[in-house]
């Protein structure tokens, strides 16, 4: 075989060889790092066709100076090869960070359009519970059969208190979260307001068997809106009295330190599940165990309207168990 074809067959094999060793180096190093290996391809492909060109040269046995100035060649083209995988890498770790962002952006679409769908069905689920009870009800009435007249009527209201409850939750929830809510903001006591509340909470929990207190010695003053604070506090009593037994207790207090005004609600539940504390304050959750919705729920938005009420307020909610039950605590800007 003539010397050239010789050369040619050897570079040939050299750039194939180097080719391959370098390629799965690649693969290996793409599986771990995308943009380290798109930043070494370009060096790489530079690498593996100079060692075919040295090979070449020392077969074709060109002087040490032709080789030099091959070297010097393949020495300038490097830094090339280098800016060009560099801008590789930049490449693919944009377009990785947008497919990971869209990937995201895709699952908590899905994750809100369940939750949605999830509400609607709760939210409906216990619309048509009272309204097939005031059904019912009304027919008795109509037909003359219902042994206690007063009775059914005073459930009638009863129930319809409860649907006008859930509805107005329910629209005091989209306003917010959509952000059509604007809130009146005034010089709001904290203790005034909570007293109130306790006052007519203390009314439902005698009739429940459930010791309602209250504690606020000192004014703790916020800006804010009255109205809104007022169902905060309330929902949140409300859901303290529904889910403690019967001769159990549910203490309210208020407090200002360090520039933060906070509400406490503590109650004898008996605790929540560690695994429902982080979605308690989702909108149209279900609670388990010692929370389990009971008659007069709000339709799982009594929380959740909660914690939009305070952070539009600049504030936090949070929730701990503490034995006998759990305790709830609001936090909002002091002053």
């Amino acid at each position: 075989m003539a010397p050239e074809l010789e050369a040619a067959a050897l570079a040939v094999g050299t750039v194939t060889v180097t080719g391959v060793a370098g390629a799965a180096g690649l693969w290996v190093a793409f599986r771990r790092r995308p943009a380290v290996a798109a930043a070494l391809a370009p060096a790489m492909v530079v690498a593996a066709m100079g060692a075919g060109i040295w090979v070449t040269a020392r077969a074709m046995f060109l002087s040490e100076h032709d080789i030099g100035v091959v070297l010097i060649v393949l020495a300038a083209a490097l830094p090339i090869a280098l800016v060009l995988g560099t801008w590789l890498a930049m490449q693919m770790r944009s377009l990785t960070q947008e497919a990971a962002e869209e990937a995201a952006a895709r699952a908590a679409a899905l994750e809100v359009e369940q939750a949605r769908r999830d509400l609607v069905a709760g939210v409906s689920h216990d619309l048509r519970t009272p309204l097939a009870g005031i059904r019912a009800m009304a027919e008795s009435l109509e037909d003359g059969v219902a042994a206690d007249p007063p009775h059914y009527l005073a459930r009638i209201r009863a129930e319809v208190d409860r649907m006008d409850t859930m509805v107005g939750n329910l629209l005091d929830l989209s306003r917010l979260q959509s952000g059509g809510q604007r809130l009146r903001h005034e010089t709001v006591d904290l203790r005034d307001l909570v007293s109130d509340v306790v006052a007519s909470a203390r009314i439902v929990g005698e009739r429940e068997g459930v010791c309602v207190t209250g504690e606020a010695p000192h004014p703790v003053v916020v800006s804010g809106d009255t109205e809104l604070l007022g169902r905060a506090v309330a929902n949140l009593l409300s859901n303290a009295v529904r889910h403690t037994p019967a001769g159990g207790a549910v203490g309210v207090s208020v407090e200002a330190r360090d520039g933060v005004a906070t509400v406490t609600v503590a109650d004898a539940c008996g605790g929540i599940p560690d695994e429902d504390l982080p979605r308690v304050f989702d909108a149209g959750f279900r609670g388990s165990r010692a929370r389990t919705p009971a008659e007069g729920a709000s339709g799982g938005l009594g929380l959740a309207l909660v914690r939009e009420v305070v952070a539009a307020h600049g504030g936090d909610v949070g929730v701990v168990n503490e034995p006998p039950g759990c305790r709830f605590t609001v936090t909002l800007p002091h002053g």
